[in-house]
């Protein structure tokens, strides 16, 4: 069950600052749907099989969001209706982007995820991985493929600063290259319990999940 007393906290918060992002992995349609009466358009999930279900069963006009650690060989599943993919962390993963975006006559955005966390289990491209992509000449060739912006997950910890200086890091870097590039605009960080930190050190669209859903259930 949705948190409804919560949704229009969250959003008056966010107004003029984030897009938000629910992160509705693990819910039911019923869930959804309920935010997405409230006003709720732009909805986060970690699984494709999951995705593609929910997909067919809700409202065309949601903004689908692939937050998840998404495989090559999955791609092909969701490459016709995903709004954005937020964890691109590979080139052989933004050429299969490409690939399916082409069949499917449309240019997919993406945010290529950066690791910035003390945890090793975190996906993510360095700083010198990403400077590599984003000025080889190989970039070049995929024409529908849109770099939109960065994605970066925390450290799991109680020591706000160590987030905030992981956070901060990350927009440093997002600021960079978006002198660069036009098509520079999303950098995604912040959920549930970090959300206000990211937001005062640049993010500019948060994922929340339990303040919405209420914690989620082990899949």
């Amino acid at each position: 069950m949705i948190n409804a007393a919560a949704y229009p906290g969250i959003t008056t918060e966010l107004a003029g600052k984030a897009t938000l992002v629910a992160v509705s992995k693990t819910k039911p349609v019923t869930d959804i749907q309920a935010l997405y009466d409230l006003g709720q358009r732009d909805f986060g999930e970690n699984y494709v099989q999951e995705l593609e279900e929910k997909y067919q069963q809700l409202p065309k006009d949601i903004h689908w969001h692939f937050i998840g650690h998404l495989q090559s060989n999955k791609v092909k599943y969701i490459a016709s209706f995903v709004h954005l993919i937020h964890g691109v962390d590979s080139f052989s993963l933004l050429k299969e982007i490409n690939k399916q975006a082409q069949k499917n006559n449309r240019t997919i955005d993406c945010l290529l995820q950066v690791y910035i966390a003390t945890e090793e289990t975190k996906f993510g491209l360095d700083e010198t991985e990403v400077k590599e992509l984003l000025t080889g000449t190989e970039i070049l060739q995929l024409q529908n493929v849109r770099i939109k912006g960065f994605m970066g997950m925390a450290s799991f910890s109680d020591n706000q600063k160590i987030v905030e200086e992981e956070f901060i890091r990350l927009n440093r870097l997002f600021l960079a290259y978006k002198a660069i590039s036009n098509d520079f605009n999303i950098l995604s960080m912040g959920m549930s319990g970090d959300y206000n930190i990211a937001i005062a050190s640049g993010s500019n669209m948060v994922r929340i999940g339990s303040l919405l859903f209420g914690e989620r259930a082990p899949k």
